[in-house]
């Protein structure tokens, strides 16, 4: 399986590994199960990942492409969900403050990437199959997706699953949030303002893999 992963995808496995150690480490020495969540989550936020990943290796615009796309759409949000679990960072002996800071600093590192790099993948996908003005379009309708996804999840204590196991309440929040914003100005301000984080960071690395293959193209 390893084999079939592209160097950025190995590095990003790398790097999660890197932070389950440190989590391992921390639970074998305080015989405590503080931060344990990060696996779990953790585990959500590789899911985007996985799906942009076999969506990239088809070669059709068909139902399962559409299907992969929409499992994507809807785990897609907790890669960027680890950043908000900064939250549940504080001082808790007998760590030293400097390791749990590191534990935090790089899962959240994780999820911002596995939600970039995935997002990359699937524009990677839709570019062989659609103009690149309207895929531009739905990248950037993507990251309201994902603020708002972090959102519902951060403070309405949503998850993707209940898009299948309580499908009718979240189209009720939905509804409340769209045709009434003016009764929700924080949940829209959360989601743009973290939509644009968000989309800053993404065309910024993009610009940096432009500037790389300049390089390489100059040399």
């Amino acid at each position: 399986m390893i084999k079939y992963l592209s160097p950025l995808e190995k590095m990003l496995l790398v790097s999660v590994a890197f932070t389950m150690s440190l989590l391992t480490i921390r639970v074998l020495y305080t015989q405590e199960l503080t931060y344990i969540f990060y696996a779990w989550n953790t585990f959500l936020g590789i899911l985007p990942l996985v799906f942009s990943h076999i969506l990239l290796r088809q070669h059709k615009y068909n139902i399962k492409a559409l299907l992969l796309i929409g499992c994507w759409l809807a785990f897609f949000p907790n890669a960027a969900y680890l950043i908000t679990d900064l939250f549940h960072y504080e001082e808790k002996p007998p760590m030293p403050k400097w390791y749990d800071l590191l534990l935090v600093t790089t899962a959240a590192w994780n999820g911002l990437l596995l939600g970039i790099v995935s997002l990359m993948q699937v524009e990677q996908y839709l570019l062989r199959h659609m103009r690149v003005r309207w895929v531009r379009r739905l990248v950037i309708i993507s990251f309201i997706l994902c603020g708002y996804g972090v959102y519902i999840g951060r403070y309405l204590r949503f998850n993707s699953w209940d898009a299948v196991t309580n499908p009718q309440k979240l189209l009720e929040t939905f509804a409340g949030h769209l045709f009434l914003p003016h009764q929700h100005l924080s949940a829209w301000a959360f989601t743009l303002s973290f939509g644009a984080m968000f989309g800053i960071v993404y065309f910024t690395l993009k610009q940096f893999q432009i500037a790389t293959i300049r390089l390489q193209v100059k040399h």
